[in-house]
């Protein structure tokens, strides 16, 4: 009882406090907007003047102007052996509870203490296979999903994968997948202007996983930004972001947000029926190339509340060259200085509970020359490179990288290699080889009460434990002179804000025109707006505009007194052919689907259909579908984007008032990728 109410006034907390901020800005007739945000934010705090570098080329500036720690002793913070056991059983046993009827929302989990370290792990309780409990709160109709293949748990024996540490993305390194965990994959990688290869499944770890994944975030580097190439990505979707959408929505996954500076891409994805509890998503990013006048360097970043927790996504490309390791900790000091977000509580991103910093960071091996470097790698002997790492060195008198942790580096360096090989660099620059991309964590420190000690010493945490499971490189890949780099993380949350503000109601199957109806309740402390809508989406979708019809969820006078809403699709918003769909409320004072239904079935009779056109209201156009309705037009005007001859109704888009009808054409204009130009 004491659990459900704290998590109940901690939701109302976090939303009235969301909403508040939210609704400061005015509505606008022109949504919802792209659940994208471009690269510059009007609205973002400047940092202090005596923080930002100079306009114009800088020099690094002296190494004694930082902040520097004492040194601390020789052991190196990122050399912990994930294979070591770490996270001690806790004597109090979980209890999962069925989901509520009303908000299908996943359990809540018993309320544990905040003072909870990180833990680096590869578990013995792996041998026993993942939980078959139920991963969420949508019903068993869902299975239709397609998923990615069947886990199987490894063997019971501890000597059997003495390298588990190096399997393939998966779950061999996994800890039984409980409740209230939640899952989180990331990947880094800098493509080198290369083009996406056509398939990724093994990079997102599809091809072995076990389905569990709850949230993909992809961050590349050196995406191809040449004039021409910027151009198509401006009208269309970029290459990279479309391979990514394809992949993942077959699996469930759908667009979040995404952030583009020139060739720094950040693409964030999670399971649709955790769409209602990612609140607050806001982006930022930091230039830094050029003294902070061009966007080849810095850092994009997106900060979201899951579940009622702050995590901030951040993805940077430093400086390169043996040389500027300084100037490397120096822009990435600017980052942090210069990226603040909307809010009361969590401005920057150092505030947030949980902070993913990863990317091309660029730290060099110094000291060993190239031969010294090859002979360790060719004999498996990685920790005598860990010692003389830049970033690791770092670690030991940056004050700017308290907190922040990393697991072993047990794959081989990661740059650099000859394009299309996985034969180290033989050009005549000879670069030596080095870890230059990495992913790293850190926890919001919490002060003690009555303490003289600072933030960063106190020991305590926000409550939230952050358990790696993998660290690897992926030598398959061979389109840049970089391997793709990615670690899977589990987040174990003391409690779970799992109330949706809109709970959404519908018939199992919709067989006539006439069965088009969704009901709909809202929280007490949600605020409904006439350009909210609800919209209909084919399982599978790939982002918030991917729907297949929609209508509007106006607020009339008489529903203030209303617990149920009711709304009904008009028959042209209706699909053409039968399957399985999902509804979502989107919000449009936050931006974000509030709520979703389970998956249901839509098989309406083909006589009702057979004036229909075929649903596409997708704003994410490629180059390739636009090629394709400009080559069976007969005419100049027909099929075209723009064109006067379609009879379907506007979507939420293009501005027409909630309840007004015009035409709107079958394929919608082209709408800018997630960023603008530079």
């Amino acid at each position: 009882m004491h659990l459900s109410l704290d998590c109940r006034a901690t939701e109302r907390i976090c939303a009235c406090s969301q909403i508040k901020m939210e609704q400061e800005s005015k509505m606008k007739p022109d949504i919802p907007s792209l659940s994208v945000a471009t690269t510059e934010n009007p609205t973002a705090l400047p940092a202090p003047q005596s923080s930002v570098p100079t306009p114009g080329p800088s020099l690094p500036g002296p190494a004694s102007a930082r902040p520097r720690r004492p040194q601390r002793t020789p052991r190196l913070e990122g050399s912990i052996d994930v294979s070591e056991t770490k996270l001690q059983e806790s004597p109090t046993k979980r209890q999962e509870k069925p989901s509520s009827p009303a908000s299908r929302s996943p359990s809540r989990p018993v309320h544990t203490s905040g003072a909870v370290a990180q833990t680096y792990a590869d578990d013995p309780r792996v041998a026993s296979g993942h939980s078959s409990g139920l991963r969420s709160h949508i019903s068993a109709r869902a299975a239709s999903m397609p998923q990615a293949p069947s886990y199987r748990p490894p063997s019971a024996d501890p000597n059997a994968h003495p390298l588990r540490a190096l399997s393939v993305a998966g779950t061999a390194d996994t800890e039984p997948h409980v409740g209230e965990d939640f899952r989180v994959h990331i990947i880094t990688w800098n493509v080198g202007s290369a083009m996406p290869p056509d398939d990724i499944s093994s990079l997102l770890g599809l091809n072995v996983g076990d389905g569990n994944t709850d949230m993909y975030i992809i961050g590349l580097q050196e995406v191809n930004s040449m004039i021409n190439k910027r151009l198509k990505d401006v009208l269309f979707t970029d290459q990279w972001s479309e391979v990514s959408m394809d992949t993942l929505s077959r699996f469930g996954y759908v667009l979040v947000t995404s952030q583009r500076m020139q060739g720094v891409l950040l693409l964030v994805f999670a399971k649709y029926y955790h769409l209602p509890f990612i609140r607050g998503v806001q982006t930022e990013n930091t230039r830094t190339g050029l003294g902070g006048i061009w966007g080849n360097k810095g850092g994009v970043s997106a900060r979201m509340s899951v579940f009622g927790h702050s995590i901030c996504f951040l993805n940077c490309h430093l400086p390169a060259h043996m040389e500027n390791s300084d100037q490397r900790m120096e822009d990435f000091e600017s980052i942090l200085q210069q990226q603040q977000f909307e809010g009361q509580t969590v401005t920057g991103v150092l505030d947030h509970d949980v902070v993913f910093w990863f990317g091309d960071l660029n730290f060099r091996i110094e000291d060993l020359e190239i031969p010294e470097v090859k002979a360790a790698i060719d004999g498996n002997r990685l920790s005598l490179l860990w010692e003389k790492d830049q970033l690791n060195m770092a670690k030991d008198s940056e004050t700017v990288l308290e907190g922040f942790q990393e697991g072993p580096l047990k794959f081989p360096p990661t740059y650099k290699f000859d394009v299309g090989t996985n034969t180290y660099d033989t050009s005549g620059k000879k670069r030596k080889p080095a870890w230059t991309d990495r992913i790293l964590w850190r926890l919001r420190p919490m002060a003690l009460a009555g303490s003289h000690m600072s933030k960063c010493s106190s020991g305590l945490t926000s409550g939230t434990r952050v358990v790696q499971h993998l660290y690897r490189s992926y030598m398959e890949y061979t389109v840049s002179d970089h391997k793709p780099v990615s670690s899977i993380f589990t987040l174990q949350f003391p409690y779970k804000v799992d109330v949706p503000l809109v709970t959404i109601s519908v018939e199992d199957e919709w067989r006539e025109v006439a069965d088009a109806i969704a009901k709909f309740k809202v929280a007490h402390n949600y605020c409904r707006s006439s350009w909210d809508w609800i919209g209909l989406y084919k399982v599978g979708f790939k982002h918030h505009k991917d729907y297949v019809g929609y209508t509007w969820a106006k607020q009339e006078e008489s529903d203030y007194l209303r617990q149920e809403h009711e709304v009904t699709f008009a028959e042209e918003e209706l699909p053409k052919e039968s399957g399985e769909f999902i509804l979502c409320y989107y919000s449009n004072n936050m931006s974000s689907i509030v709520g979703v239904t389970e998956p249901f079935q839509i098989s309406l009779p083909s006589s009702s259909m057979a004036n229909l056109s075929p649903s596409d209201s997708s704003d994410f156009t490629s180059e390739d579908e636009v090629r394709q309705v400009d080559s069976h037009s007969s005419s100049p005007g027909q099929g075209r984007p723009g064109s006067s001859d379609s009879s379907r109704s506007p979507t939420p888009t293009e501005g027409q008032a909630p309840g007004t009808s015009k035409p709107r054409p079958t394929h919608t204009l082209p709408h800018p990728t997630p960023e603008t130009m530079d």
